[in-house]
């Protein structure tokens, strides 16, 4: 039998019914799995009737820092397996995910990454990368959605998630251009993995996008020399700043944005937002409809 890929899942125990359906998607692989589930800020007592019973699942606590960084940590170090892999407790894989990654792992790949298919409400819209090899260029020009947390299947030791990152933001976007920068990321690129937008915890808390952006650009400073990549970020700030009702700092930060690339459209989009004639929930939801963030 091929050897079991550990599987690190964090909750914070507030949606079992997809906590659930996440635990039994993994099982359901046709590569052997061990489950770690993360109970973060809750009792992992709590969590356990969550979860299918089952030999190859276990719920543990958190035991770094509080967030999803130190409870990604904590199932990476709860393993013994060689591989691990990320999935977050909203999201769902689909069937042939382990099995397609691994055989790109035994091809010499260290991290892998794969399509997915993004839902939110009653729709799905498959995002794929359009290449089998994500370079840090790649992931420096665009932050590359399909290469998303829940697609993550790496050697187990090579790479940690830094706890440093505000709020638990970004995390996943430091990880891979890590690991891009190590060597390309290999991507099976076909949706493999359901990523359910409707419930994630941080999709409007603009606070924390805005610390986890500006701890990116600290971090990562080739994000501010590739004009594309560049212009996408400041057009995020300007967006936070205008949907937190900071008119000035919107107004910069577009300012910055269209300095970079003219045609960046995230500013115009921040400016409509920070004058009042568009609510930003409202641009997330046009946006989100079609498989897209800002």
């Amino acid at each position: 039998m091929s050897r079991p890929v550990g599987v690190v899942i964090p909750t914070r125990g507030d949606r079992p019914a997809l906590l659930r359906e996440a635990v039994l998607a993994a099982l359901a692989q046709d590569h052997p799995v061990d489950v770690v589930v993360v109970a973060d800020g809750v009792p992992a007592e709590t969590v356990r009737p969550q979860v299918p019973g089952h030999d190859r699942v276990r719920v543990v606590g958190n035991r770094l820092s509080p967030g999803l960084p130190g409870a990604r940590n904590t199932g990476i170090a709860a393993c013994d397996t060689e591989l691990v892999a990320f999935c977050d407790d909203d999201d769902l894989w689909l069937p042939g995910k382990l099995a397609a990654q691994v055989r790109l792992v035994e091809t010499g790949a260290e991290f892998v990454s794969c399509g997915i298919e993004v839902e939110y409400g009653t729709r799905r819209v498959t995002r794929l990368a359009g290449t089998d090899r994500v370079t840090a260029a790649d992931l420096t020009r665009s932050r590359m959605v399909m290469v998303h947390s829940s697609t993550f299947l790496f050697r187990r030791g090579t790479l940690w998630v830094d706890e440093s990152a505000p709020a638990g933001q970004n995390e996943d976007w430091d990880l891979a251009l890590r690991a891009a920068g190590r060597h390309p990321i290999a991507c099976a690129d076909r949706p493999l993995v359901r990523v359910r937008w409707g419930a994630s915890h941080y999709v409007a808390r603009w606070a924390d996008r805005i610390a986890g952006l500006e701890w990116m650009l600290a971090r990562h400073p080739d994000l501010a020399v590739d004009p594309r990549g560049a212009a996408r970020i400041y057009g995020q700030l300007a967006f936070g700043h205008a949907a937190l009702g900071h008119r000035l700092d919107a107004a910069r930060w577009a300012g910055r944005a269209l300095a970079a690339r003219l045609g960046e459209p995230r500013a115009p989009i921040a400016l409509a937002v920070a004058a009042g004639l568009v609510p930003a929930s409202r641009v997330l939801a046009l946006l989100h409809r079609r498989g897209h963030g800002i």
